[in-house]
């Protein structure tokens, strides 16, 4: 029986960014079943200036992850210093901008994503922040900045968001089990892969007795 972890997320969401070390342990748990990531879209592409007041929510939400989920970073002059935007479509570009011209640059994408953004107060809303992203991961530069807005990832942008009406998925990050043909919401835990992966193994071992 074929297994499908989706993992649904946005590269610019911050509770995806205090989840990434869990969701590597649970990658690396996994064993026979596949992962696949989705991302979701946080905010449409936008010119204009973030509004003081959600740049105060926000700020405020970096707090509570650090008290939630200890030793996740930020680094805070991002609001001192950059020009923010509430825009993450362009950061959701680039990574499948990126997996197009091969599979392996995908997570090493959404890690330059994350890093640029929460720890060198980086805008991955600029284009030309992901450009340079992308060539300190081996992109072919040329090509990632042609295809960044051509109508090719647009339509498979449109095809992820698409795959997240689908699962269901309201929020990010987010969990899903394609076991057989049923879809099983699977807890996030930021703190522990385990309860993930028991919960994940729990489900495979249910559907491997019902066809036994």
């Amino acid at each position: 029986m074929k297994t499908t972890l989706f993992h649904i997320h946005d590269p610019m969401c911050s509770w995806c960014w205090a989840f990434k070390p869990t969701w590597e342990k649970i990658r690396a748990g996994l064993g026979d079943t596949v992962h696949q990531n989705v991302v979701g879209g946080l905010a449409p592409d936008s010119s204009e200036p973030m509004p003081a007041d959600m740049q105060a929510m926000l700020q405020g939400n970096w707090q509570r992850i650090q008290q939630t989920v200890p030793g996740t970073e930020f680094n805070y002059d991002f609001w001192k210093t950059g020009k923010p935007r509430r825009s993450t479509y362009p950061s959701c570009r680039a990574v499948l901008c990126a997996a197009a011209q091969n599979p392996e640059f995908e997570e090493p994408m959404i890690t330059a994503i994350q890093h640029a953004y929460y720890l060198h107060a980086k805008n991955p809303s600029d284009k030309d922040v992901l450009i340079a992203l992308a060539a300190d991961i081996g992109c072919d530069v040329d090509q990632f900045a042609a295809q960044l807005d051509s109508a090719e990832i647009e339509e498979a942008l449109q095809k992820e968001f698409m795959l997240v009406r689908q699962l269901g998925v309201r929020g990010f990050p987010s969990l899903v089990l394609l076991a057989g043909d049923e879809l099983h919401g699977i807890q996030v835990d930021y703190n522990s892969a385990i309860t993930s992966l028991d919960m994940i193994n729990v489900i495979t071992d249910q559907k491997l007795n019902q066809r036994a």
